[in-house]
């Protein structure tokens, strides 16, 4: 691959690895509310969903995914109507305070719900499969090994988007000291609630456009 070639690409990409959305949310709120190894889960299953969004697109099925208004749509309210769930479950949450391991023991259920959480708000962003779908096309050398430069896209985004998921979640996990303070649940509860709930309606008026 043409290294200049890959220098847009890289800039492109960290341009939208760095901007902060819905798994940037997540994994902040898990890493400051339930410890820093339920954000790492997190943020893994949501790598593995955009990869897999990124994989479609490289084959071609993102341009169809992308331009057929019935798919696009339900993969528009899956995700809306999920970070809208979250926000619903924080704003009745009852709790007071945070409580959590210091050693991160999790259990085989607490990762598969985090890695789960994760998949779902990075796979049902249908922003992900317009953004593929529209960047690949430039980028893809068709003169040259397809496998070679999937590889070489995918390594980068996945290194990058990884980076910036655990650098969130680290901030995250350092203001967890401030969370853990007595009746600071509730209050945090309410925030993230209100902001989830938004992020959510935002995702429910997206278009292709």
């Amino acid at each position: 691959m043409d290294l200049q070639l890959w220098l847009y690409y890289l800039i492109a990409i960290l341009i939208l690895t760095a901007s902060p959305g819905p798994s940037v949310l997540l994994c902040v709120t898990k890493s400051a509310t339930q410890g820093f190894n339920y954000a790492v889960y997190s943020a893994f299953g949501s790598l593995i969903a955009i990869i897999g969004i990124m994989t479609l697109s490289f084959t071609g099925l993102g341009v169809i995914v992308s331009s057929s208004e019935h798919i696009f749509t339900i993969i528009k309210y899956i995700g809306a109507g999920y970070l809208i769930y979250l926000g619903f479950k924080a704003l009745i949450s009852k709790q007071e305070n945070y409580h959590f391991d210091k050693n991160n023991d999790m259990k085989k259920k607490d990762k598969l719900s985090s890695f789960l959480s994760g998949f779902i708000v990075g796979g049902s962003n249908p922003k992900a499969i317009i953004f593929f779908a529209a960047l690949f096309p430039q980028f893809i050398n068709t003169n040259a090994p397809l496998l070679n430069q999937y590889i070489v896209f995918v390594s980068t985004f996945a290194v990058l988007e990884l980076s910036w998921l655990m650098f969130y979640s680290y901030l995250g996990h350092k203001s967890s000291t401030w969370f853990l303070q007595k009746g600071r649940a509730k209050f945090f509860n309410r925030i993230t609630g209100g902001v989830f709930i938004g992020a959510g309606v935002l995702l429910s008026t997206s278009n292709r456009s």
